[in-house]
């Protein structure tokens, strides 16, 4: 019995070890190597959605002013159990 839970602790040992030095080098530093997109802006008619435009003035359809388009949000990916 002794032996078995000794085998035990060394099995958990060495793959907790080889976790800890796995996930410590996989890790890398992101912030260097990101590269941002500018964003293009548009303008739409609060409206007329479907009316775009690189800058701002009037609609053509309704003359209310432009506005800035927002960029739409990513959706919550839900979880499966």
């Amino acid at each position: 019995m002794k032996k078995v839970t000794l085998m035990a602790i060394a099995i958990l040992f060495s793959a907790a070890s080889v976790f800890a030095s796995h996930s410590s080098t996989a890790v890398s530093d992101t912030t260097k190597t990101k590269k941002v997109k500018p964003v293009k802006v548009q303008y739409t008619c609060t409206m007329h959605p479907e009316v775009l435009s690189d800058k701002p003035g009037k609609c053509p359809k309704c003359g209310m002013t432009l506005v800035k388009k927002e960029p739409a949000k990513k959706k919550a990916t839900s979880m499966k159990m």
